[in-house]
């Protein structure tokens, strides 16, 4: 990943400031992309003086357009685009209000069509290509109640991946999606041991475990892998549970 250009979106904190304290301790050039101003810049801080922060709301063409000029113009280039960008919302079908149903929709679908567009217009100047990561969830493929816009929202982007990788792929982009269990973004030490168990793995995931997924799906050396679901989840979605 050295002196790759990376644009992580939904980076302020969490999984997307995980992300990208990964690609900077492999020592890439990494861009950081949030609403979030004052968190964005302050993970941008924390994670390297050559981290750059630009403010961006995902929903808007214009501000992602913004992103990938202002990127360009700093680091001379963009190789990889990861799509973190998200939000959700529990209320059930019968009570979601519409602009809350598209809030989530152009915040975690909308987003991810026009960052890779935008991205991928500069990659493909690139005699390399590019690299594109999308993170949906385990709730594209399961639910519990009341749900909806951030499934619809999650399954829109694993159908939107594969389509992407056919379009993108005459110019050597990758377009690849990570579907994340249950990562927990809080204080880890407080969970259950029973929270744990019921994971094939035998613990919750964490941050990181997203992170080295990104790692491995951007990598060059890793070029044949394209238009997958990569499901990280401690095998939960693999799991048969019988009501006792």
């Amino acid at each position: 990943m050295l002196n790759q250009v990376v644009i992580i979106t939904g980076a302020a904190n969490g999984i997307g400031k995980e992300i990208a304290k990964k690609f900077v301790e492999k020592q890439a050039k990494v861009v950081l992309a949030d609403v979030d101003a004052e968190n964005g810049e302050a993970a941008a801080a924390e994670l390297s003086p050559e981290v750059l922060f630009i403010k961006t709301d995902v929903r808007e063409n214009n501000d992602v357009i913004d992103l990938m000029k202002k990127t360009v113009e700093h680091f001379g280039r963009i190789d990889i685009l990861i799509n973190n960008a998200g939000k959700g919302i529990s209320r059930s079908p019968y009570d979601l209000k519409i602009e809350e149903w598209d809030d989530v929709i152009d915040t975690n679908l909308r987003s991810v069509f026009l960052c890779s567009r935008e991205a991928a217009k500069y990659m493909r100047e690139n005699n390399e290509g590019g690299s594109i990561v999308n993170i949906a969830s385990t709730r594209a493929i399961m639910s519990e109640p009341n749900s909806e816009a951030y499934a619809a929202s999650k399954g829109g982007i694993l159908a939107l991946t594969h389509a992407l990788a056919a379009s993108l792929s005459n110019d050597r982009i990758t377009v690849n999606v990570i579907s994340p269990g249950w990562i927990d973004t809080g204080d880890y030490s407080a969970l259950r041991p029973e929270d744990h168990a019921q994971h094939f793995s035998k613990r919750v995931g964490k941050p990181a475990d997203i992170a080295r997924a990104c790692l491995y799906l951007t990598d060059p050396l890793n070029d044949f892998v394209t238009g997958i679901n990569l499901v990280v989840d401690g095998g939960m979605t693999r799991k048969m549970i019988y009501e006792e």
